[in-house]
């Protein structure tokens, strides 16, 4: 594992501590080299003496070359390089939970990942949401797959059936989604420290600023074969992880909520971790703590012509560490959901 100091990467060794047939290799790191787990995750008292390398020395060592999947950690923008010298005769399998390899386009990487710093795309692997159609069968024959954005899986999962079948329009999609304080990394920043986010609702990046609206453009463009925007609004809420994301678009003439409802039952009937939830009830944040679950309620706005999703997922989870277990089992023809929790966390 490339990357062990952030939130991402500490719930990715927590997930990984539990696994069935997993064991966790070489820890590597940039800042954190030198130090022990306990210094960085004081949760995780099994790893607590374990030392992370630095990243060159033990790519320069070929330890990560005898592992069976190597999961990158990264920041945005530096998964890239390393991903590019892990080569040799036994070359691993590789999952980047970082945004270096989810983007087509490269005009659009650039844009919104690659200034100040001069970094430029790195290329495209497979996209890692086994629930849209078709991926589970390419994501289990790749070698490298890029686990999808936080923001992006909640809305993807709520939306992509829906323009698939028709019954959402591909025009005016529109986004509005509040996350816990830990999709912003671990990095010290005033506006989120406690006194500034408790008790408090903030936007941010809105307006088509948030890097990962390529990413929902993209993935719901695919699902509607045909090209879309989404204008995304994103709110930082007080709480430690979480997403609640609100995605709308118009509705085809005559559709009901009875029909989409149907539509999203149809495409995760047999899904593990992608639940419709029975009506009236609506997803939060608190029932999918600590799962690799998502949560969908939708209905039709028949005033406003308009279907609306609501998804609730927990950020780190489904939307960072445990999604990427959940394709490195895939990759590795291992059961799907070894190592990962479908319920959450109460109280």
């Amino acid at each position: 594992m490339v990357g062990a100091s952030g939130y991402a990467g500490g719930e990715l060794l927590r997930l990984l501590s539990g696994h069935p047939e997993l064991r966790i290799g070489p820890l590597l790191g940039a800042s954190s080299a030198g130090k022990r787990v306990a210094v960085i995750h004081r949760h995780l008292p099994a790893l607590a003496d374990t030392e992370i390398g630095p990243i060159d020395a033990g790519l320069e060592s070929g330890e990560l070359l005898a592992a069976d999947v190597v999961f990158l950690a990264l920041p945005h923008g530096h998964s890239g390089a390393v991903a590019s010298r892990i080569t040799g005769a036994r070359t691993p399998l590789i999952v980047d939970l970082g945004a270096d390899h989810r983007l087509v386009d490269e005009h659009d990487w650039n844009q919104y990942y690659g200034a100040p710093d001069g970094i430029r795309h790195a290329g495209t692997w497979t996209y890692g949401l086994p629930e849209l159609n078709g991926a589970r069968a390419a994501i289990a024959t790749s070698t490298t797959v890029a686990n999808p954005g936080c923001y992006p899986t909640g809305v993807a999962l709520g939306m992509a059936p829906l323009l698939a079948a028709g019954l959402a329009l591909p025009r005016d999609v529109v986004v509005v989604a509040a996350s816990g304080t830990s999709g912003a990394g671990r990095g010290a920043a005033s506006h989120l420290v406690g006194s500034e986010v408790m008790g408090s609702l903030s936007a941010y990046k809105a307006g088509g600023a948030h890097q990962h609206t390529p990413e929902m453009t993209q993935t719901l463009s695919e699902a509607a074969r045909s090209p879309l925007s989404v204008s995304f609004t994103p709110i930082l809420a007080p709480m430690p992880r979480g997403i609640l994301a609100t995605t709308s678009a118009p509705a085809a003439t005559g559709v009901s909520t009875e029909a989409v409802r149907a539509c999203l039952q149809d495409a995760y009937g047999t899904e593990p971790f992608v639940h419709v939830l029975e009506s009236p009830e609506w997803p939060r944040t608190a029932d999918v703590l600590g799962s690799n679950s998502v949560h969908l309620q939708v209905a039709v706005d028949g005033a406003a012509g308009r279907v609306v999703v609501v998804s609730a997922i927990d950020n780190l989870v489904k939307g960072a560490a445990g999604q990427a277990i959940q394709n490195a089992n895939i990759m590795l023809g291992l059961d799907e959901g070894a190592g990962l929790a479908a319920e959450g966390v109460a109280p």
